[in-house]
């Protein structure tokens, strides 16, 4: 360890306390402090602090007069599209997964701290008759997309699943899906890999010592996507399979359709090399970023960034002006995603910076839990790299909210975006796919329920399908395998003219679709 060169680099960079308590560490930690701090480039991550430090400075400028709605061109909807397009994007996009030129790329670097468990959210288990897991659900779609565009085709396909996971998450998300056996995906077309950490800073611009051997890091958010798949090779391997065309999504949205045909197919249709699925926002003032132009770049803004006024402006219509809502739901071809992750492009993205009650180490080296903000963490966003679209290559697709979006964010304590809402957008969703395929559910006694189950409002345009969010009760509690039907197709001769009891659960079991109820039917 040539520890004087490396107090000569920390004192170049006004760094040096980062070693104070050199001395009195023991050999294992005095090795993994010069491991990481040697690692650092210390002229690269001061650069960004002092970055991130005028964008605090700016963080309340509103930015109104610089926004553009999107144009027409670039816009598709799910509502308002006729059948006959729609079927056409879905052949367009079965006919790329057919051939091999599709993958999916899962955002998995967040911890489920919020949800008060200690794994990685994509482990989760919010409660369905089947008991199972996001990454669960999301490998059966995988699984099942996969047989769609065979049927197509003519022939077998693999859909890539490339997962991006931090230093929190990787072991454990690796551990789970071997002992799960990869959820019947195989093991060589599920690749797991890290994205970067960064160090946390105090407000005047010194790393913070999380302990006297250890620098408080963090990961560089879900846009360090970008130098992720450069320095992991994760681009060298979707070149050597031929992939063109990837879907990025986040871990937490229980509603996902992975490797989605329709997206793909419509993304491809307009000759998009970058696209964003969206939802419409529900009310002008939801706490969602809204994809638009600022200065005639393509950008997610956030909902803080803009005033009242605007955010309420109205189209002659009567839609919002600025209604795009953001999901983190992402098109991009294989070309863009390597341009995009070239040095170059990838150093043009501006970390985004949060106040953080960050713990750390006093002069003392005794250990401290702030109770308020004393430093930042920094990050990239995965929609950065919409400012190198242009309006001949960007797309956006908006999709139904309750078909779609339901993200898991927070324990149940909380109103909205819970395991127990996640819950009950699923049944929702699966109510409707059997009553569209001639099914219907009666009550014990025989009598029918109704086709729309009673709603409540929660004051804020939040509408939930019960009188009590934390319960089942008065719900029509329905759940279909993926591995039955991707998005409702193909149920016609499993349910039609036929009535269900709740709970119902639809599964395969050995090859074929089998219907459980309360029943026992």
């Amino acid at each position: 360890m040539d520890m004087e060169s490396l107090q000569s680099d920390l004192k170049q960079y006004g760094q040096e306390h980062l070693s104070k308590f050199w001395p009195e560490l023991t050999e294992s930690d005095k090795e993994h402090l010069y491991k990481e701090l040697s690692g650092m480039n210390l002229q690269e991550v001061t650069a960004f602090f002092k970055t991130a430090e005028k964008s605090l400075q700016n963080a309340s400028e509103k930015i109104d007069d610089h926004l553009q709605p999107l144009s027409a061109d670039v816009c598709g909807s799910l509502a308002r599209c006729d059948k006959a397009t729609l079927k056409n994007y879905q052949h367009q996009g079965l006919t790329a997964i057919g051939d091999g030129k599709v993958a999916v790329l899962l955002l998995a670097g967040g911890q489920g701290t919020r949800l008060g468990v200690p794994y990685p959210k994509g482990m989760y288990n919010v409660g369905l008759p089947s008991r199972k897991t996001l990454y669960q659900l999301q490998a059966e779609r995988i699984l099942k997309v996969q047989k769609l565009a065979q049927l197509t085709r003519g022939q077998k396909c693999v859909v890539p699943w490339y997962i991006m996971t931090s230093e929190h998450t990787k072991e454990p998300t690796l551990e789970f899906f071997t002992k799960h056996n990869y959820f019947g995906l195989q093991k060589e077309n599920v690749i797991i890999f890290e994205q970067n950490l960064l160090p946390c800073f105090d407000f005047d611009g010194k790393i913070i010592l999380q302990t006297p051997s250890k620098v408080a890091l963090a990961p560089d958010g879900n846009g360090g996507l970008y130098r992720a798949l450069r320095d992991s090779k994760v681009l060298d391997n979707m070149e050597q399979r031929g992939i063109q065309y990837i879907h990025v999504y986040c871990v937490d949205n229980i509603l996902v359709k992975m490797a989605d045909p329709v997206f793909i197919g419509f993304c491809i249709s307009k000759g998009a090399n970058c696209g964003a699925k969206v939802v419409e926002k529900a009310f002008p003032t939801e706490a969602v970023g809204v994809v638009c132009k600022v200065d005639g770049r393509y950008q997610v803004v956030e909902y803080s960034e803009i005033t009242l006024k605007t955010a309420e402006k109205r189209n002659a219509d009567g839609r919002l002006t600025f209604s795009a809502g953001n999901i983190c739901n992402h098109f991009f071809t294989f070309d863009f995603l390597k341009h995009v992750s070239h040095p170059a492009q990838e150093a043009q993205l501006k970390h985004h910076v949060a106040k953080k009650k960050i713990p750390y180490v006093a002069d003392d080296g005794s250990l401290h839990k702030p109770t308020k903000p004393n430093g930042i963490k920094m990050e990239k966003f995965v929609f950065d790299v919409f400012q190198f679209a242009t309006d001949r290559n960007f797309a956006v697709w908006e999709v139904l909210r309750e078909d779609e979006f339901s993200p898991l964010k927070n324990a149940d304590t909380e109103a909205k975006d819970t395991q127990t809402t996640c819950r009950h957008s699923l049944y929702s969703l699966h109510h409707r796919y059997i009553l569209t395929a001639g099914g219907k559910f009666i009550q014990k006694d025989g009598t029918p329920l109704p086709d729309i189950p009673r709603t409540v409002q929660n004051g804020k345009g939040d509408r939930r399908q019960t009188s009590d969010h934390h319960s089942d009760d008065d719900l029509i509690v329905c759940e279909i395998s993926p591995l039955v039907s991707y998005a409702g197709e193909g149920l016609e001769d499993l349910v039609q003219g036929k009535s269900f009891l709740c709970p119902v659960l639809i599964e395969l079991q050995n090859g074929e679709p089998s219907i459980h109820q309360s029943n026992g039917q």
